[in-house]
């Protein structure tokens, strides 16, 4: 859903606003590199003028985006200077107050810890933590962070995750989708130590470079064919997870799957039962269906939420994941925001729509 007016979005007749929604999902951006300046040290801030950001991937030449859409924003979303998602007054006024937000989370898309240069790439995710906090979260207290990592760096991402020990605006431990090796695989693994340490969930947000093609059989030809592969991506992260017995070393550990969508879900947790149940032999350390451990350990966002021809069938996939489990998310300022009070299949009763506004984002959160 995405509201192409201009000022605060809010046309004559819409619904009323329910003040308190939790908002998962909103992606700040820095007006320019400038922003980061204060947080980096002259050694970091001279490699980035003089080398630029290397993403792990072979064929990116330039914006990930579709140019018809570009940095995939709402067109009503760009302010007088900077970029859309860079603009602390345009957020409060088109989106925190016009939908009544009582918390939102940030999670930035840009720069992030997937950099070649993995001592560079800590040095930004410190850097971007800093910005978090200077340029938002202390200037609106609605907003809450996350703490970005190095997420292919175990150690140095233990260490920021630790940093920023008992800083009540850091409220989950962010990474990308398409890691260099399923997020199972123990390399990954400091980073769970640290965030069940601090009881943070672990969000897992769609996209990022892994270096690798997207799919199982080579480059796609179209964006379209990327946009359908983040949650196979996001399928294999989850399986990964449960095979290596992730959840069982760390059984506090809670994951927030961002912006996949979540229909795919049941059909996932179906397979790999049928697969474990013939070859648990392989991994005994799995004790337990994997069905189970999905119940137990895995959240995800509303956003972008799949349509059925029959909606009933919708809400059946919502009712098998359990309406304590999913958490609305709004993608602002991206082109396909969803808006909290239209969103929504209008068949949930008032229980189970603020269950998803709020309830279950303030029980992860704590807040």
């Amino acid at each position: 859903m995405n509201d192409m007016t201009q000022g605060a979005g809010v046309r004559a007749g819409d619904a009323p606003v329910e003040a308190g929604i939790v908002d998962c999902d909103i992606h700040p951006a820095v007006k320019s590199w400038n922003d980061l300046r204060p947080y980096l040290s002259d050694r970091w801030w001279n490699y980035l003028q003089t080398y630029g950001l290397r993403a792990r991937h072979g064929f990116v030449r330039g914006t990930p985006y579709p140019k018809m859409s570009p940095l995939a924003t709402r067109r009503d979303a760009w302010p007088d200077e900077g970029q859309p998602g860079s603009d602390l007054e345009l957020m409060r006024r088109q989106h925190l107050d016009a939908l009544g937000i009582g918390m939102g989370i940030l999670n930035p898309l840009s720069p992030t810890g997937g950099d070649q240069n993995v001592a560079f790439s800590a040095a930004l995710c410190t850097a971007t933590n800093e910005w978090q906090l200077e340029a938002w979260t202390r200037q609106e207290p609605r907003l809450k962070a996350s703490v970005v990592i190095p997420y292919e760096d175990g150690e140095a991402s233990k260490a920021e995750i630790r940093r920023r020990a008992g800083v009540a605006d850091f409220v989950q431990v962010l990474l990308l989708s398409r890691t260099s090796e399923p997020l199972g695989k123990r390399r990954y693994w400091p980073i769970y130590e640290a965030a069940t340490e601090q009881g943070l969930p672990v969000a897992v947000h769609v996209f990022g470079y892994s270096g690798y093609p997207m799919t199982n059989s080579g480059w796609p030809s179209f964006y379209i064919e990327e946009g359908a592969a983040h949650p196979a991506s996001c399928q294999a992260s989850i399986a990964s997870l449960v095979f290596e017995g992730v959840f069982e070393r760390y059984p506090a550990m809670k994951l927030l799957v961002i912006e996949a969508g979540f229909a795919w879900l049941p059909a996932l947790a179906w397979r790999l039962d049928k697969i474990w149940h013939r070859m648990r032999d392989e991994v005994p350390h799995v004790r337990r269906p994997p069905s189970e451990y999905i119940r137990e350990h895995v959240w995800l966002t509303t956003q972008p939420m799949e349509e059925a021809t029959r909606p009933r069938q919708v809400l059946d996939v919502m009712d098998w994941i359990g309406w304590d489990r999913l958490l609305f998310a709004s993608d602002y300022p991206h082109w396909d925001f969803d808006d909290p009070r239209f969103s929504l299949p209008p068949a949930l009763s008032t229980e189970q729509k603020n269950a998803v506004r709020f309830g279950n984002a303030r029980a992860l959160y704590g807040g």
